[in-house]
């Protein structure tokens, strides 16, 4: 009996219709293997994983395969991103067992969970010198059979190997100018000056990288940042990973170029993206900043938002072709022919040499991926971008494609990170559509996922909440999202429900003894090992998220242990930071915000629409000191700490900037502002 149809995972119910009598990650699978006295199958996945879905297919929903798997295991389906923590618990022994990891994750447990056999990817017949599926079960049923001694003893070394992997700390005190310099010259040796961002191939969007580069700058006034930041976000923004026609950028490019994405699209990339973007702006004017800032909330809104205010988790790289098969990228891909049929001969020459769509293809079967080549020729910006130009023809025209699917679960720390970038482009661009998106997220977020002690659930579907914890990014992330619509909308009780987030966080994720983060609740499910991982992947670490969230929270209030448990989280970044910087990128953010300040604005005036207020409070939130808070209020105004104490000068709106417990002399005037905030 497959057990998946009554759960809220997209993921997992992909899987309820397979033959295998799959269990979701409970107690009751593990009871289940002891009464049988059979290994368990862990898969790993999520929903719009390309290589989990050809497994799928090519194993899953074999019913021979199937009938040997409900024989001879007890198989469990996990969605990695509805429980991080087991999918990092195992894939940390995967990575150190054979070097390498990756999804579809495939472990086999005894029925303690512990680890014996690990894999990635299997094919349903031998090749380049992989096993079939098929093979690997019947070679792990036959160990588990007759050397059971065997496999009992390897589950207990990885797990003892696992225990001992102690993170270095540091010691747990700011990195200094020494640490973030010696950051900076680690990026420029890895910096690819010829293509933008860092390293090789594969090449992921280094958002977080570019945040600590435009901070850098803001502090210090190193050119060299700002050039590495302003360059790899315009090769990210003209290549084939930003979705030119309908933007919002795919997951990583497959090449140096940023030419041919893997197509699928996450939320975490967009917001974080979109908040870097606007940033970008904010640093440089630059329009191209500008507009991919917009497109990309635009995005958002558009094809992730949900019915019930938040956001989805991702659109699928794998769209149907037109002929029912589906293929990845085929949403998104244009040749030359399919050009002419949607714009006729000329339009479709043009077009061609706008996006670099060639007869030989930048993609696969001669079709290419749309791009913004450097170029001598001067285009007809109207007969591009124009109403009925080029560009909306085609996008109209991709709009009648079938289009990916979508996985709908709503991710508590992946809406923070929109709820931060909507709330701050709305702000910055004067769009109120997009702030107003962020708040309807975080009120879901507040009336679904929280319950009375403020918890916060992992995930939602269609308003119902999930049954997993929230694990510390969630919490952090959330928070960070809270604080940044607090300073943008002047309501206070989104810096109350950020403090009673970071509350949890304080007494439920913190090791008291030497400030080091979990990524697990001290409550928290217990598995054969406590998560704890403080590099930045694709999104944030919960440990470096914490870190930011607690700091601006600090500043926002004054309060002592936030600022202290902020500075001991970041004593792992004084670690890592000159070691792979590319790796603790907003860790390094946070530490510029730290090493600043922050600096602490409150505006004070008689109404947030008096124009005089309104125009102070555009300049402090513009500013680019790194991690600077605002709040905004009435005189004595009770709904933000910074504000008590802070009267109009004059009769006249006045801001007043302060940091390390000294305050500048208020000003009425919005350029002083600009200048005390490095605008």
């Amino acid at each position: 009996m497959n057990r998946l149809a009554g759960v809220t995972s997209p993921y997992l119910l992909q899987h309820a219709e397979n033959p295998v009598d799959w269990w979701p990650w409970t107690p009751e699978a593990f009871e289940e293997a002891r009464r049988r006295d059979v290994p368990i199958l862990l898969s790993v996945g999520y929903a719009s994983c390309h290589w989990c879905h050809v497994m799928a297919h090519e194993s899953f929903e074999d019913r021979a395969t199937a009938d040997y798997l409900n024989e001879h295991f007890v198989s469990v389906k996990v969605d990695r991103e509805e429980r991080p923590d087991v999918d990092a618990v195992y894939m940390e022994a995967v990575q150190a067992a054979t070097g390498q990891g990756g999804w579809p994750m495939t472990v086999f447990l005894t029925p303690d969970a512990e680890p014996f056999y690990f894999g990635t990817y299997f094919p349903p017949e031998p090749r380049h010198g992989m096993p079939s599926f098929r093979q690997l079960l019947q070679g792990v049923h036959q160990a588990w059979e007759e050397r059971r001694d065997e496999v009992t003893e390897v589950a207990g070394k990885i797990v003892r190997d696992l225990a001992g992997r102690e993170i270095s700390y540091g010691d747990a005190q700011l990195p200094g100018e020494e640490q973030q310099a010696q950051a900076l010259l680690g990026l420029t040796r890895e910096y690819d000056a010829q293509r933008g961002g860092f390293g090789g191939a594969p090449k992921f969007p280094p958002s977080m990288v570019i945040e600590f580069l435009l901070r850098h700058h803001a502090r210090t006034g190193a050119e060299g940042a700002l050039q590495m930041a302003r360059d790899t976000a315009e090769r990210m923004a003209r290549g084939g990973i930003y979705d030119q026609l309908g933007g919002g950028f795919a997951r990583y490019s497959v090449d140096r170029d940023w030419t041919v994405p893997h197509f699928e699209k996450m939320l975490y990339d967009n917001a974080l993206l979109c908040r870097v973007y606007a940033h970008l702006w904010r640093s440089t004017g630059s329009e191209l900043a500008r507009r991919v800032a917009l497109e990309t909330a635009d995005f958002m809104v558009r094809e992730l938002g949900t019915p019930e205010g938040g956001f989805a988790s991702a659109l699928d790289a794998d769209s149907d072709d037109g002929s029912g098969k589906h293929v990845e990228g085929a949403y998104y891909v244009w040749t030359p022919e399919q050009l002419r049929e949607v714009l006729g001969a000329q339009d479709a020459g043009l077009a061609a040499r706008y996006f670099g769509v060639t007869e030989e293809g930048t993609f696969e079967e001669g079709a290419s991926v749309l791009q913004l080549p450097q170029q001598d020729e001067v285009f007809d910006a109207d007969r591009i971008g124009g109403a009925g130009g080029v560009r909306e023809r085609l996008l109209a025209a991709r709009g009648a494609r079938p289009a990916p699917g979508r996985d709908d679960k709503v991710v508590a720390a992946w809406n923070g990170l929109a709820i931060a970038a909507l709330a701050e482009t709305g702000a910055y661009f004067d769009r109120p559509d997009l702030t107003e998106a962020a708040v309807a997220a975080a009120d879901l977020l507040v009336r679904v996922h929280l319950d009375d002690h403020a918890r916060i659930a992992r995930t939602s579907k269609d308003g119902r909440v999930g049954a997993n914890a929230g694990v510390l990014e969630d919490y952090a992330d959330v928070a960070e999202g809270f604080l940044a619509l607090a300073s943008v909308t002047g309501e206070g009780v989104w810096l109350e429900f950020a403090g009673l987030l970071l509350d949890h966080v304080l007494a439920r994720f913190t090791d008291p003894e030497t400030g080091a983060l979990y990524d697990t609740a001290s409550d928290a499910e217990r598995l054969i090992r406590r998560p704890q991982d403080p590099t930045d992947n694709a999104v944030p670490s919960g440990w470096t998220a914490a870190a930011g969230a607690l700091l601006g929270y600090a500043a926002q209030t004054g309060s002592a242990p936030h600022r202290t448990a902020a500075e001991r989280a970041l004593g792992v970044v004084k670690s890592l930071g000159p070691r792979v910087p590319r790796f603790v990128g907003w860790g390094l953010a946070v530490a510029e915000a730290a090493l600043d300040g922050p600096r602490e604005v409150a505006v004070v005036g008689p109404a947030l629409d008096d124009p005089a207020t309104a125009a102070l409070h555009r300049r402090a939130l513009l500013g680019v000191a790194p991690g600077a808070v605002v709040a905004v209020g009435a005189p004595e105004g009770d709904e933000f700490p910074l504000l008590a104490d802070r009267p109009l000068v004059g009769g006249e709106p006045a801001a007043y900037v302060c940091r390390n417990f000294t305050c500048e002399a208020p000003t009425t005037d919005p350029d002083r502002l600009s200048t005390a905030l490095g605008g």
